[in-house]
C-alpha cells in the first residue's frame, strides 16, 4: 500500500537556527511514522521514530524525533558515511521515479547528498559545498535511560534541478538506519519489498503532494 501525505505550505521569516524554535514552523504538519521494518527477522531491532515535513517558498523542512537504544556519531565531514551512524534519511524524485535525490544526516547533522538512477554505479554525490548548503539543527535527551535525538534539516528548493512549487506531486520515502550500530536497523516509511536491506528502491516510494 502506497503511503500519501500532504507538505504544507508556510511562510518562514526570520527562522533562527542557533536555538530551537522550530514548533510554529511545523505547528501545520501532523507527525508520521518511520514504522515499517521490512526486514525485521534478520534486524529485529525497531527503535521509534517520526517526522514532519513542510515547505516554503524556498525551502523544504524535516523534523525528525528518534528514541534508539545506542546512539552512534562517528562521521562529522560530508558525504561520509554517515548511515553507519544513528541516521535519519529522505529520498525524493521529481521525475516520476527515474532519478531521486538522497539525503542522509546523522545525529550529528553531518549530511551524504547523492543522486541519479537506482542504478548505484551511475549515482553521483553532490559536491560537500552543496551539502553544506542544508541547514540542520540537532539535540540530543538522556532521560531514565532512554536516549531521544532530534533533527531538523532545512533544504533549499536551490539544489533540485527542477521546481518544487506549490501543487507540484513527487515521490518519496523517509528512512531511519544504523548500519554500524549495536543493533543495526533498516525502517522506512513506506514499506519495501525486497529479500535485503536496500533503501534505493524508487518502487516503493510513497507520494508527497506540495500544497
Amino acid at each position: 500500500m502506497t503511503s500519501i501525505l500532504t507538505v504544507s505550505k508556510i511562510e518562514d521569516k526570520n527562522i533562527s537556527w542557533a536555538n530551537d524554535q522550530f514548533d510554529t514552523l511545523f505547528i501545520s504538519s501532523q507527525w508520521h511514522a518511520v514504522d515499517n521494518s521490512p526486514w525485521q527477522e534478520a534486524f529485529p531491532y525497531k527503535p521509534d521514530v517520526r517526522f514532519q515535513i513542510v515547505h516554503s517558498e524556498d525551502t523544504i523542512y524535516i523534523r525528525y524525533e528518534v528514541e534508539e537504544e545506542y546512539v552512534k556519531a562517528q562521521y562529522i565531514r560530508p558525504n561520509e558515511s554517515v548511515y553507519e551512524d544513528s541516521c535519519v534519511e529522505f529520498f525524493i524524485s521529481l521525475d516520476n521515479k527515474h532519478t531521486y535525490y538522497n539525503f542522509e544526516f546523522n545525529v550529528l547533522g553531518t549530511g551524504l547528498i547523492g543522486y541519479g538512477p537506482a542504478v548505484k554505479a551511475d549515482r553521483l554525490r553532490l559536491d560537500p559545498a552543496v551539502v553544506e548548503q542544508v541547514n540542520t539543527f540537532s539535540q540530543v535527551f538522556n532521560s531514565e535511560g532512554k536516549k531521544r535525538w532530534r533533527l531538523v534539516l532545512g533544504i533549499p528548493k536551490r539544489i533540485f534541478n527542477q521546481e518544487v512549487n506549490s501543487g507540484r506531486k513527487a515521490y518519496a520515502n523517509f528512512y531511519k538506519c544504523g548500519d554500524k550500530l549495536p543493533q543495526p536497523h533498516f525502517l522506512a516509511w513506506n514499506d519495501i519489498e525486497n529479500p535485503t536491506p536496500n533503501f534505493h528502491l524508487p518502487q516503493f516510494f510513497g507520494e508527497l503532494s506540495f500544497e
